[in-house]
């Protein structure tokens, strides 16, 4: 199935918010989905094990399932995709969009080729530029935490043909300040994901973060 690239990227634009799963059932993430999705997001990656503790085809099945059950309702993406095997085989299991921790050229090109949305990792100027020229369309500040929301100013400002998303260290106390800095969306894990939440059953608080996560960024409370 073709994959309506400009419609995945306006949803991002957006709603904003990417949820970042790994190490999760198939069964929890479906119901992980269920909860996000109740709280406004529209976009979730399955990120591959590079170590291969979960096997590469088990996380396919992964995206491949939760592609079917949210069909209409969110965008399933791979995240750290880091050769452009794990590309295809994303892409081949229903992944719209491609995340990789680094900015690897073989893999943007790849993820381009069969008409996927390109969310390359970057963390300085260059690598960023370079991730853009290779055909990013958007490119994922990693680790964001370290430096901050005034270190992505400072990027986007010159830079500012550049969709920035804003990966590691967001809070519902700091996400407004990376909103006016410039960020066009946000990835986030363990920040609204509880891994205590999920292990109770308890879905409902993921629901109740996911909200307070958007009205904190709209500057709300």
């Amino acid at each position: 199935m073709a994959v309506n690239r400009e419609g995945v990227i306006q949803t991002l634009l957006e709603s904003k918010i990417l949820i970042i799963m790994r190490g999760y059932s198939c069964d929890q993430l479906l119901r992980i989905g269920e909860a996000v999705c109740a709280g406004g997001v529209r976009q979730m990656e399955v990120t591959f094990d590079q170590r291969q503790a979960t096997p590469h085809a088990e996380t396919a099945r992964a995206i491949g399932a939760l592609a079917e059950a949210f069909r209409g309702r969110m965008h399933i993406g791979a995240g750290t995709v880091m050769s452009p095997e794990q590309v295809r085989l994303a892409r081949d299991a229903g992944a719209e969009f491609i995340v990789s921790p680094d900015t690897y050229q073989p893999v943007i090109e790849e993820t381009r080729k069969w008409g996927l949305v390109s969310m390359p990792g970057a963390f300085t100027a260059t690598e960023a530029a370079m991730a853009h020229r290779y055909g990013a369309d958007f490119v994922k500040l990693f680790p964001n935490a370290i430096l901050g929301a005034e270190y992505l100013k400072a990027l986007a400002a010159p830079l500012s043909h550049i969709r920035f998303l804003a990966v590691g260290g967001i809070t519902p106390e700091n996400i407004r300040q990376f909103e006016l800095a410039g960020a066009q969306g946000y990835g986030i894990a363990s920040g609204i994901v509880k891994k205590q939440w999920v292990a109770e059953g308890n879905y409902a608080a993921i629901t109740d973060l996911t909200r307070r996560y958007y009205a904190a960024m709209r500057g709300e409370g």
